[in-house]
């Protein structure tokens, strides 16, 4: 389709600039407000409480497992340290009622490992 020509053969130029008018706006709105390091709020610990991770034997045909009690998470979060429990220190694992089994003596590997991902108290106990 040819392009329109105005009577002396010249294309005509666009006049609408639909973004002029954003650059005024832009001067107009407040800035964001600064946060400094200090003002930052603490993060939320995912491990407020008590830990205890007990190694037993008693009961499983001789198989070690290490528990984790004390986690007061809810099932969706639970899975998600199981996972996380899992990659981090390559063994196995299972959860039930709100406690974690890992197979294996991983007691002190365990409470390494909750301690770096922040947990403020971490009791290891026979």
């Amino acid at each position: 389709m040819p392009k329109k020509k105005d009577q002396e053969g010249i294309e005509p130029k666009l006049n609408h600039q639909p973004f002029q008018g954003l650059a005024a706006m832009l001067e107009a709105m407040p800035s964001a407000p600064s946060v400094s390091p200090a003002t930052k709020p603490a993060p939320k610990s995912r491990f407020p409480d008590k830990l205890v991770v007990q190694r037993e034997k008693k009961g499983r045909g001789g198989k070690t497992v290490t528990r984790i009690r004390g986690l007061s998470l809810s099932a969706r979060e639970l899975e998600a340290l199981l996972g996380e429990l899992k990659k981090g220190l390559g063994c196995g694992a299972s959860a039930s009622e709100g406690e974690v089994l890992l197979q294996g003596d991983q007691c002190q590997r365990a409470a390494d490992w909750l301690a770096k991902q922040g947990a403020a108290r971490v009791i290891i106990g026979n």
